[in-house]
């Protein structure tokens, strides 16, 4: 372990910026002036932040890159409104003004998985002079599935934890996550209940759900603007992905002009953590690869 990854935890990147009047960001950051700044973006599951997706990464990227991960609204230390747009838009504009916030006005990369990595690309559509390169794992609203039935098995165990939030029904919603079981520990399940059963994350992830049929739902069908993108993208997928299913990413990969797909056998949904080390590694050189 390097000396920049032991210096790496969650106390000493621990972050709160108020970007609006009415919305309050936790984050955390890491490795400043070790390299082009990328931004961090969490997957949407009970009990998910920044810090639950992405603690093992952090420290690796670190080393490369000044990192930024955030803990979108309603979820993690981050403030919890429930009343906002369709949530991509909402998390984008509240990470645009983040980067006000901080000072940032370089282009950022992103690296989003799942709920983060449709912001991700819903920030790079609204803020197209902001956002670099684009790493997206499985992410929301970019997928559509062809083959797969759909509301796909982690989406129906998503909505039963939020009609019965349970233990047992936030356990059943983690192992969909993964393809290694060995990976959903005790510990991790306690963890992620005791911040999603809370009755201002119980109401934030509902707030969410409900943004996905509000009056602007086509902002969620990132799908359909895909092909607006400019940005190299990295789409990366774990075959035995059941949350969005591998089929789903073969639109985005046709949409995208400058897309590439990298898929990792024997993984879920957690790239990040089951293909820890190659994943760290594929994401470092796509980001760093001279070219614009």
């Amino acid at each position: 372990m390097t000396a920049v990854e032991q210096a790496v935890t969650y106390e000493s990147t621990s972050r709160i910026a108020q970007v609006r009047p009415d919305l309050a960001l936790h984050y955390h950051e890491a490795g400043a002036g070790n390299g082009p700044t990328i931004v961090l973006l969490h997957g949407g599951g009970p009990g998910a932040s920044s810090w639950s997706n992405f603690a093992r990464n952090i420290p690796v990227l670190a080393a490369k890159f000044h990192v930024i991960a955030v803990d979108q609204p309603g979820y993690g230390q981050s403030d919890k409104p429930t009343e906002h747009p369709q949530y991509f838009v909402h998390s984008a504009t509240a990470l645009n003004d983040l980067l006000d916030t901080l000072r940032i006005t370089e282009r950022v990369h992103l690296l989003g998985n799942s709920l983060g990595g449709g912001t991700a690309v819903r920030f790079a559509l609204d803020y197209p002079k902001r956002a670099g390169r684009l790493v997206l794992m499985g992410p929301g609203g970019l997928s559509v599935n062809l083959f797969a039935p759909d509301p796909t098995e982690g989406v129906k165990n998503l909505a039963k934890f939020s009609g019965t939030p349970t233990r047992e029904s936030l356990e059943a919603f983690l192992r969909i996550m993964v393809f290694d079981q060995s990976l959903i520990t005790p510990q991790l399940i306690d963890e992620r209940f005791a911040a999603a059963s809370t009755p201002e994350s119980l109401a934030a992830a509902k707030a969410m759900g409900r943004s996905f049929s509000g009056a602007d739902f086509e902002k969620g069908m990132l799908w359909r603007e895909a092909y607006k993108l400019r940005q190299r993208v990295l789409l990366i997928w774990g075959r035995e992905d059941r949350v969005n299913p591998l089929d789903g990413a073969l639109v985005a990969l046709k949409m995208i002009p400058r897309a590439q797909l990298h898929v990792f056998g024997g993984c879920g949904h957690w790239a990040q953590l089951e293909k820890f080390d190659e994943f760290n590694r594929l994401a470092a050189d796509f980001l760093l690869e001279g070219g614009a």
